[in-house]
């Protein structure tokens, strides 16, 4: 299907590229981020994308396109972070995103964000955003709590909250179960994983018969077991009270600075660039090269972590564009 989609919070253009591995074509593409990277990254991978600034700055003509896609910053819904909710400044951005649906009316939006949502301010702030999203009336909402490790090895919860405008899309994506990863060959942690570099083992210590490496942590043995294809959480080596640091055979969510490893026989490494693109359902390289003021360079590396950590995971918004039926 020919779609016409505008991107709003793009990032690496997670939303996008689902679109499209879904197996629809954008005509019309047009985009809004505030970060200098995540927007030369999206023009090197859209060409045909034009991008429209700041969201406070765009303004939308009705009809003007099929979907609209975002994923409003979420820090202060975050579990792990302050949770100042809806007052918070970036989070209060989805206040524009629902400005722009009213102004379009797009036949159908999607909306993404952390776990963290539901319960903020005892839930009062998601509840607020539902009741913001039906006032602006003709929408038809559904959401669902989806994990990237149906899809990938990555344990990402997020929630995604779709609108549907009557006449023109129906509810009915939902619900998503862990069994439809089935759709996909679900590639083993050790394929997404680059054996290259290895990182200091200060974080662990070999278990005497080589089978296991312990890693630190606050359990009742005062560890967790590690093998070969674990991954490893090594943010605040130095706390005591942290535990839950071993994935079991796949990834822990990826965040903006990649505190994670992954465990090569007695090693534990940081994860790559490129795993942490697969691990989003991205192509290899996705986030290497940007076009900054009209010229091709390299992003540099940490800018690279940084945008997968806020990527949506690919496979998961195909999955959903895969059951959107557009009128």
């Amino acid at each position: 299907m020919e779609v016409k989609v505008l991107d709003l919070f793009s990032g690496a253009g997670g939303f996008s590229k689902g679109i499209e591995m879904a197996g629809h074509t954008i005509t019309k593409h047009y985009f809004s981020e505030i970060d200098k990277h995540a927007i030369a990254n999206y023009l090197y991978n859209f060409k045909n994308a034009e991008y429209y600034g700041s969201v406070t700055n765009v303004q939308g003509r009705r009809n003007e396109v099929d979907i609209i896609t975002f994923g409003s910053p979420c820090q202060d819904f975050s579990l792990a972070g302050k949770r100042k909710g809806m007052e918070g400044e970036r989070s209060s951005l989805i206040r524009e995103a629902i400005r722009l649906i009213d102004e379009i009316r797009p036949s159908v939006f999607v909306w993404e964000n952390v776990k963290g949502t539901f319960s903020s301010n005892n839930g009062a702030d998601f509840w607020g955003i539902i009741a913001a999203f039906a006032n602006i009336g003709g929408y038809r909402l559904e959401w669902q709590l989806l994990n990237t490790s149906w899809f990938l090895p990555q344990n990402r919860e997020r929630i995604y909250l779709i609108g549907h405008l009557a006449g023109r899309s129906e509810r009915g994506v939902f619900p998503i179960g862990e069994e439809d990863k089935i759709n996909y060959e679900r590639k083993k942690i050790r394929n997404i994983y680059d054996c290259t570099r290895c990182l200091t083992t200060r974080y662990a210590q070999d278990d005497s018969t080589g089978s296991f490496i312990k890693i630190k942590s606050n359990t009742k043995k005062g560890y967790e077991e590690a093998k070969e294809g674990d991954s490893i959480n090594f943010s605040v080596p130095t706390s005591k009270t942290r535990r839950g640091r071993v994935g079991k055979g796949k990834a822990q969510t990826l965040d903006t600075q990649c505190n994670q490893g992954v465990i090569e026989k007695t090693n534990i490494r940081r994860l790559t660039q490129i795993e942490c693109e697969r691990l989003q359902g991205f192509p290899d390289d996705w986030t290497k090269y940007g076009i900054y003021d009209g010229k091709v360079k390299e992003i540099p590396k940490t800018q690279r972590y940084k945008l997968m950590g806020n990527a949506v995971t690919t496979k998961v918004v195909a999955e959903i564009f895969r059951r959107i039926k557009l009128k």
